[in-house]
């Protein structure tokens, strides 16, 4: 495997994981971007959770070392991380970069960009900014700063760091020693939520991460999900189908029971709450929603019907 200097004089093996299902276009772009970088990647691994045949091709044609890992197990975007990082670790990984398949970085010096931030701040882990692909401009998620909600790039300022916050797994750049103190993410939360479960163990880890505002990585409007509640001073989730609804509920209610995150229960009560007996007026929405997040809280990880 090859390597680059790290600027300090010593070799670093930096590994990127994809993980993909069923969607050979958008693994195609997005492939083609992460192979080409100006730092470029000294060995990249794909994790297909369908396992197709076609998709293992694609990825031995990349003009990188590659590892086709295919599943017949559905392992989901958290077994698919899980298993993509233990195996980065495995081939001796200095640093693992993350990517879904449905997303992309936004040039070929992303990852270039990256590693200096990182090396310049002192960071075990470093993001990009997560940006509409459609429209870089605008962010695919809202963030929050305060009380006050992002949804543009340039509303986030002209610093080099926003520290303390990383939008996971979009082109997030984690280093090894990262890894053995936060751990992979949970299989049994399967989708939706490991992502802020790893999130909470970076913060409770004591590392050094961060936003790197001088990059992106581009991704599917997002968040036509969050739906502002109390005249946009807070927001509420709501995905458009009962599957993302299933996971996206019972995952939190696991998440927010763990330490670091109970503080946050009594603000969840009130926007969930608010969200469906007045802006909506669907008890039945909110009878779900207790549920779903009952079952988190209990631990009960059965996939969804």
């Amino acid at each position: 495997m090859s390597s680059v200097d790290n600027g300090a004089g010593a070799p670093e093996t930096i590994v990127a994981v994809v993980v993909t299902h069923r969607r050979r276009e958008l693994l195609g772009a997005s492939l083609k971007v992460l192979s080409t970088q100006t730092r470029p990647i000294d060995h990249l691994i794909v994790v297909d959770n369908a396992d197709e045949p076609e998709v293992a091709e694609m990825v031995a044609a990349q003009p990188v070392p590659t590892t086709y890992l295919g599943s017949k197990h559905n392992l989901g975007g958290a077994g698919g991380f899980a298993l993509g990082m233990l195996y980065a670790l495995s081939l001796g990984a200095d640093w693992v970069w993350l990517a879904d398949d449905d997303g992309r970085p936004e040039g070929p010096e992303v990852l270039e960009i990256l590693r200096d931030c990182a090396r310049r701040n002192d960071l075990q882990q470093v993001s990009p900014v997560v940006c509409d692909i459609d429209d870089p401009q605008r962010l695919a998620f809202p963030l929050r700063q305060g009380t006050t909600w992002h949804r543009r790039r340039e509303e986030l300022g002209e610093a080099d760091l926003l520290p303390s916050y990383s939008s996971l797994f979009n082109g997030a750049l984690f280093a090894a020693d990262a890894i053995d103190a936060v751990g992979v993410p949970d299989l049994r939360l399967f989708v939706r939520g490991d992502e802020v479960e790893i999130h909470r163990r970076l913060v409770r880890s004591g590392l050094r991460f961060g936003t790197c505002l001088r990059t992106a990585y581009l991704h599917p409007y997002g968040t036509d999900e969050f739906k502002p509640i109390l005249g946009g001073r807070m927001h509420t989730q709501y995905p458009d189908n009962p599957t993302k609804r299933y996971y996206t509920y019972r995952n939190r209610g696991y998440v927010l029971a763990q330490p670091g995150n109970r503080k946050l229960l009594p603000q969840e009560w009130v926007r969930f709450g608010w969200y469906f007996l007045v802006t909506t007026r669907n008890p039945a929405g909110l009878i779900e929603w207790v549920r779903l997040r009952r079952l988190g809280r209990r631990e009960i990880f059965r996939r969804a019907p």
